[in-house]
């Protein structure tokens, strides 16, 4: 009971510092000048981001074994997985349920009954505008090819291959250059933000008030997602989950939970393209700093249910970049991407057994 009492009071821990997060980074990147995208892409995908690098970066270089060293691949392995799945699913369930909301708001105040056609436009039904989805499918083009690339060296051995993790670190830095360099879009609004918690009277806070909300609350996302990773670790022999099951399925969701957390909070508030730019952002470290890391201190050598978990991703982001290309990525189909995690979990069941 204490371990599952510890897994509630981590999971409020980490939403309520998620809410703060976000309200800090929003004032964080007007301070930096930062487009709207780069605040979700860079600033917090770089916060959420941090307990999961954190925890590969400890893995393969203070493991003592070589099964210790693995806890850091798989973490490699899992993060991008559970993005690609759960948390897009979850943004998508999100988004649905708002704009269902809205409606019912909509059809109560005009009396407009559920069957005319003006109560459901079209457009409504898009995640967002059409240059939102060009800016997430440059995301994801840009994660797919460097994802293949190191799920394809998980299967080989060569001499010079944990020098290739320095080539990951380097692929970052050109994302990170490009997004900054992005600026601030034609198109964005001004929008009025939210008071910063550490100064709710100030209509424009100090600046160092908003360098100490993010330093402290990103401190209680990553202290709060380690001891609900080992609340996970203990619960799940108990309820008749094996060690690996628990390390591939659960854990990833537990470590990406920073990312889960901030995309509910910013789809409430009306800002998807932060949600989603978080996400992508997210995906982009993962498939970078983690797997630069494993490179260079592990022998990077897949087994069959690390091989599978890579499959599944690649499959979940082909479905997106394939829905969005078709210009028919609804709230709906992106919350279908979650279906992905399930199919990867079934199929852990052959594997494991």
């Amino acid at each position: 009971m204490i371990h599952f009492l510890l897994l509630i009071i981590c999971a409020v821990a980490i939403y309520l510092s998620c809410e703060w997060f976000v309200n800090a980074v929003e004032w964080l990147g007007e301070r930096l000048n930062v487009g709207k995208m780069a605040v979700g892409t860079i600033l917090a995908a770089f916060g959420t981001a941090l307990p999961e690098s954190v925890v590969t970066l400890v893995a393969v270089t203070t493991g003592a074994t070589a099964e210790a060293k693995d806890i850091g691949v798989g973490a490699a392995m899992g993060g991008p997985l559970a993005l690609a799945t759960v948390a897009y699913g979850v943004t998508g369930t999100m988004l649905m349920l708002k704009r269902r909301r809205e409606r019912s708001a909509v059809l109560a105040a005009t009396g407009m009954p559920p069957s005319n056609p003006l109560t459901y436009p079209e457009a409504e039904d898009a995640v967002g505008t059409e240059k939102d989805m060009r800016r997430l499918a440059k995301d994801q083009k840009w994660f797919l090819p460097i994802f293949i690339v190191k799920v394809a060296l998980g299967l080989v051995a060569f001499a010079f291959k944990p020098v290739l993790g320095l080539l990951f670190f380097a692929a970052y830095a050109v994302y990170f250059w490009r997004e900054i360099r992005g600026g601030q879009d034609e198109d964005d609004e001004e929008e009025e933000l939210e008071p910063l918690k550490f100064q709710p009277r100030a209509a424009s806070p100090a600046t160092w008030a908003v360098v100490a909300q993010t330093l402290v609350t990103l401190a209680v996302i990553f202290f709060a997602s380690q001891l609900f990773v080992k609340q996970l670790d203990a619960i799940g022999p108990m309820i008749g989950l094996s060690a690996s099951v628990t390390a591939l399925l659960l854990s990833p969701i537990a470590t990406e939970l920073p990312e889960i957390m901030n995309a509910v909070i910013w789809v409430r508030q009306g800002k998807t393209k932060l949600a989603l730019a978080n996400i992508s952002g997210s995906m982009m470290i993962q498939a970078t700093v983690p797997s630069g890391l494993g490179l260079l201190f592990t022998s990077w050598h897949f087994n069959a249910a690390l091989l599978w978990s890579g499959l599944v991703t690649i499959a979940a982001i082909v479905y997106l970049l394939m829905t969005m290309r078709a210009h028919k990525l609804t709230p709906a189909r992106l919350a279908l991407t979650a279906g992905f995690y399930v199919l990867f979990g079934l199929g852990l069941i052959p594997i494991l057994a």
